[in-house]
């Protein structure tokens, strides 16, 4: 039985944002009481905290798609995953909860003169599609326990028949590295984790790895992670 744990018992809510991305160094439970807030401030950093290439995992996945896939991108940020795949010709709808996060992704699709959409909400109530994508890229989006298996099923939703979620996301593993990633054992994803979440999927792919992260200043180093494709079939 697929069993996973109550956010409640483990820590206090933080607020209605859902996604926990940034570097713990020094971060108290007061920092997470208005996540929009805090992810505004990193965004507005002239320094893009996670660099501007695209994560290597997803880099290496997307060589495979048929061109112009529809591809929706969860937790996108300042849209450098979103952006570079726009520039790779996919049809691309990234979604944030932070404003300056998505105005300054609108800022540098528009540079890059890309076309793409870009919508600021919470995924934790946003109106998820069905049955639009034929990929959705999940990378670091680190959910709370109580919300996690919902929204993960929501991507498996997004999909058409035969389409993929691809997802990297740090395991707990993670805990024994300063690479990023949050430090909170509930915030990290294991095997197990996602094939509870992703009930029904065909398993195309799915591991632990330690990967030499290079994403800006807040993903630099060795960092444990996994890995996962799921079909929906």
């Amino acid at each position: 039985m697929c069993k996973t744990q109550n956010a409640h018992a483990l820590t206090p809510r933080v607020g209605p944002h859902t996604v926990i991305r940034e570097r713990p160094d020094s971060v108290t439970t007061d920092k997470w009481a208005n996540p929009q807030k805090m992810w505004d401030e990193r965004f507005a950093k002239a320094e893009p905290v996670y660099g501007e290439t695209p994560n290597r995992f997803l880099e290496a996945q997307a060589k495979g798609w048929t061109p112009g896939a529809r591809v929706l991108v969860p937790g996108d940020g300042y849209g450098r995953n979103g952006i570079w795949l726009a520039r790779q010709g996919f049809c691309v709808h990234t979604v944030d909860l932070s404003p300056v996060g998505v105005e300054r992704s609108r800022k540098d699709a528009s540079a890059a003169r890309v076309d793409m959409t870009i919508e600021c909400a919470d995924l934790a109530k946003w109106d998820w599609p069905s049955g639009e994508f034929d990929v959705v890229a999940s990378i670091f989006v680190h959910l709370l326990s109580d919300v996690r298996p919902r929204i993960h099923a929501s991507m498996l939703q997004a999909l058409k028949p035969g389409g993929v979620v691809i997802l990297e996301a740090f395991s707990p593993a993670q805990l024994r590295y300063s690479s990023g990633g949050p430090k909170r054992v509930d915030l990290l994803y294991t095997p197990e984790i996602l094939v509870c979440d992703f009930v029904g999927a065909e398993i195309l792919e799915l591991a632990e790895e330690v990967v030499d992260l290079k994403e800006g200043a807040m993903h630099s180093g060795p960092g444990a992670v996994v890995r996962g494709i799921f079909r929906r079939s």
